[in-house]
């Protein structure tokens, strides 16, 4: 069979190459090597040095650029590095339009760094695309979006950015940290550049980091990228590789069971009078729930949920058990989150309150445990 004719759900199992076609092994080899012996003056294996090119490394950059519908694909040591790299694009005097409500290290690499290099930002809300057309300059090089976006689930029309910014020869950058390409295809959607936190979904058990930058079919932005990434040398371990090779084998199992007891739970904490609001892509109610059926195979595991009272969010995350309380998302164990002073703590206080941010916010990363386990482990600790 023709593998372009295969379905997502085999393609992670199988990945690009699939196996190691010099011995068999079906768990393709880690390659824990610094460098290559060269056959003889002026030739090569292919690989010459782990910074520039290793082959387990390559296995993995494949295996998600074929993933997200991409040309090329970019492993980085972790999220931030991936983010950071694409963002080595542009230089002093573009401008960039970016989402609202983002990842605060995310927003700290454009303000404590980029801001300072010369790059001009604009935070807008990119699920209005009448917003975004306000803040368009003549030096508007890229619009960079999270969708759905951390914390607040708000929701992108990534197609419809995309256009925009063809409209404008301008960059549609998307990161697809939150569903990963087994929900969620930017490149197909028109976006030219997809980042992702591989340590999230991709790898799946909280044992690694990594992040990917993957290009649509642009040759001279895929040529930049790899300059970047072989120059500032941020790139993933031959071992790390191989880690996220192993996880993305079960993204489709991990995520269809993710998904499912994420929508029982949001719809249980909608029923809590101890709750105020509940924020998951997948309730008909969400802003975003229309776009997302057009645009996604899939809702995702994230949570947020604010409570009524200040005193319940110590009270939760004291008590919580089954459910870890610990950064990060996207494994398979449950983690509940305080974006306030965690994952958000960088952003400005009047921005995280204008966005819904508020020390009253809690976000949920709903794991493959049995469901009712789950919801006994939240109800125990809140009440």
């Amino acid at each position: 069979m023709q593998k372009g004719l295969l379905s997502l759900e085999t393609k992670v199992v199988h990945g690009s190459k699939g196996y190691d076609s010099q011995t068999g092994a079906i768990s393709f080899p880690i390659y824990q090597s610094a460098t290559f012996i060269h056959p003889g003056l002026h030739s090569s294996t292919g690989y010459d040095y782990s910074r520039l090119q290793n082959p387990t490394r390559e296995e993995l950059e494949n295996t998600v650029a074929e993933l997200e519908g991409g040309r090329a694909g970019l492993a980085f040591s972790s999220g931030v590095a991936a983010i950071s790299a694409v963002l080595t694009l542009f230089s002093k005097g573009d401008h960039l339009i970016v989402s609202d409500d983002l990842y605060g290290g995310t927003y700290r690499l454009f303000e404590e760094f980029f801001k300072n290099s010369g790059i001009e930002v604009t935070y807008t809300d990119t699920t209005r695309i009448e917003e975004i057309e306000k803040h368009i300059a003549p030096n508007t090089k890229a619009f960079f979006l999270e969708t759905p976006s951390n914390p607040m689930m708000k929701v992108s029309d990534i197609s419809g950015i995309a256009s925009l910014a063809k409209s404008l020869d301008a960059l549609t950058i998307v990161d697809n940290t939150f569903l990963s390409p087994y929900y969620q295809r930017p490149i197909l959607l028109g976006a030219d550049i997809v980042v992702h936190s591989g340590t999230k979904f991709l790898a799946g058990h909280n044992d690694t980091l990594a992040g990917f930058a993957v290009a649509a079919n642009n040759d001279l932005l895929i040529d930049k990228l790899r300059l970047i990434q072989k120059s500032k040398g941020a790139v993933l371990s031959p071992f790390d590789s191989w880690l996220v090779l192993r996880g993305i084998k079960t993204l489709a199992v991990r995520m269809d069971k993710q998904q499912e007891n994420a929508l029982k739970i949001a719809k249980w904490l909608k029923t809590l009078k101890e709750i105020d609001k509940v924020y998951y892509v997948g309730l008909p109610e969400n802003e975003g729930y229309e776009i997302s059926k057009k645009q996604t195979s899939g809702f995702g595991s994230m949570i947020s949920f604010s409570v009524n009272n200040i005193a319940m969010v110590e009270k939760i995350l004291d008590n919580v058990k089954l459910v870890s309380f610990a950064e990060s998302l996207g494994g398979v164990e449950s983690l509940i989150t305080y974006p306030y002073t965690q994952t958000h703590a960088d952003i400005p206080i009047e921005v995280r309150d204008k966005l819904g941010v508020t020390d009253k916010l809690l976000r949920l990363s709903v794991g493959i445990e049995n469901v009712n386990d789950i919801i006994n482990d939240l109800e125990r600790a809140i009440r």
